[in-house]
């Protein structure tokens, strides 16, 4: 049933989890198609290392690095909640941090928050994870705003009153085809007449719940992507029906890779003699799918030392990524670099070993990973496979039929949303304004394009592991292409 609405959506943000840019063609997502042809394809996509959910999705919402807005990863140890323990960065949690005293889920103000200053609104309807959702924006009860999940609202009323309008939420499948419909549901009969946003999110679970099910861009992933495909479409069409044109920026949160092995790096590390992360010298082990973060007790330094030799010789390693100020000396490399060095940050983040051969339905890529089973899908990892994402931008503030190879990442989002609005990004931002996008003409002077590379040898028994972080620049943002490790 259609619902008419006095709003004026400005811009509309729709996230296909996991989708990558080789999943996009007329057959298999029309819609999407369509929009590459009416606007702008940014080619040269990134996500933020470490390629998963939450982190991407704080990214987008803060115009920041993760070391910056303080979620490392999807499974991390924050201290302020449990000091040496890993939690899952899942609602119940978020919520605990969230209600601590001074607790912050994110330690920089999300697109919520710097819209609401502005008197404008931000809301979101996410069909992933609780954490997911509760990431795009935390204080949405005090400052205005909403967020709908199929677990909790934020505010709490919005949960209820979902419940009472739609009944309740389709169980969880492969493929999730009842919540993309949902979903859906939800925006346009629900967020959009009531809550009235400026801007809005919808977060389609696919093609990431079936790829991790059944394997990079197999049949249950095709048939999920489809349907989220046509599901944006009777979105778009709905809201030009009541005479709302927004823009859209179709976006996914990282890409894929296929699962070579998998590895229990927590019992690893307890066999190799490291204690838990709540013992003196101990060592708290979070996974994350193709990365895993190391948190060591007090920070001793002689315990990072020990553990990354270790770690380097481990076959299923891949780069290390430091974020002491002793990182570089220690064979490490930099996590100032790579974006990850802030105040709740592991000491050592772990690419687990990737190559580029192809994995399950011919899509290149395959890694180790924490989890799941051999064939499946995974991400995580700094394998530009995991790194290269989606982002395709079209409508009246964009320009039309156009294929951008300037580097672009996750953190463009916010401080590009805010500068459709008119409203000037924060200068803290790490993200840029995609500017050359823009309808109104490209910048005279297009920003200043360049790489750079990092290369740290960690000595070994078997020889020195050598690791490379690879890095693409707009300007001064930077965005990380590549984590390679090898033995020389």
């Amino acid at each position: 049933m259609l619902v008419s609405f006095a709003s004026v959506l400005r811009v509309l943000i729709a996230a296909f989890d996991g989708l990558q840019p080789a999943q996009v063609s007329p057959e298999l997502t029309p819609v999407v198609h369509r929009l590459v042809t009416e606007g702008v394809t940014f080619t040269r996509h990134h996500a933020v290392f470490p390629t998963v959910t939450r982190t991407n999705a704080a990214s987008m919402v803060t115009g920041r690095h993760p070391g910056d807005h303080g979620l490392a990863a999807n499974s991390v140890v924050v201290s302020e909640l449990a000091p040496g323990r890993v939690i899952d960065a899942l609602e119940p949690a978020l919520a605990r941090l969230a209600g601590s005293r001074g607790g912050r889920v994110l330690l920089a103000p999300t697109l919520g928050e710097m819209l609401a200053a502005h008197c404008r609104v931000y809301a979101a309807v996410v069909g992933g994870t609780s954490g997911n959702a509760y990431v795009h924006h935390p204080r949405a009860a005090t400052t205005g705003g909403a967020v709908v999940h199929s677990d909790f609202a934020l505010p709490s009323r919005h949960h209820e009153a979902v419940h009472r309008r739609f009944g309740p939420w389709p169980e969880k499948q492969v493929p999730s085809i009842g919540r993309i419909r949902r979903v859906a549901d939800v925006l346009l009969d629900y967020v959009v007449p009531r809550v009235d946003p400026d801007v809005a999110t919808v977060w389609f679970p696919e093609p990431d719940v079936s790829q991790h099910a059944a394997g990079v861009g197999s049949s249950p992933a095709r048939e999920a992507l489809r349907e989220a495909d046509a599901q944006l479409g009777r979105i778009l069409t709905s809201l030009r029906h009541r005479g709302v044109d927004p823009d859209v920026l179709v976006v996914s949160d990282h890409g894929y890779s296929t699962i070579v092995g998998v590895v229990d790096v927590e019992a690893e590390v307890r066999r190799a003699g490291f204690p838990s992360g709540e013992e003196p010298g101990g060592v708290a082990v979070a996974p994350n799918g193709g990365a895993a973060l190391f948190y060591v007790r007090d920070g001793n330094p002689t315990v990072v030392d020990r553990l990354a030799t270790w770690l380097a010789e481990q076959p299923w390693a891949g780069a290390l990524v430091g974020t002491q100020p002793e990182a570089r000396g220690l064979g490490l490399l930099p996590g100032d670099a790579a974006g990850i060095t802030g105040s709740r940050a592991p000491h050592i983040a772990m690419s687990l070993w990737w190559d580029s051969d192809p994995g399950a339905n011919g899509f290149a890529g395959r890694s180790y990973a924490t989890g799941g089973v051999p064939g499946q899908g995974t991400h995580g990892s700094g394998s530009p496979h995991d790194l290269r994402s989606v982002l395709i931008a079209a409508g009246p503030g964009f320009r039309r039929g156009v294929a951008s190879d300037l580097p672009s990442g996750n953190v463009d989002l916010a401080p590009t949303v805010l500068a459709l609005l008119g409203l000037a990004p924060d200068p803290s931002f790490d993200g840029r304004v995609l500017a050359e996008a823009f309808s109104n003409g490209a910048p005279s002077r297009p920003p200043a394009r360049g790489s750079a590379e990092h290369v740290v040898e960690r000595r070994t028994r078997s020889g020195p592991l050598v690791q490379r972080l690879r890095l693409e620049r707009v300007g001064a943002t930077t965005y990380v292409s590549s984590l390679e490790a090898g033995r020389a």
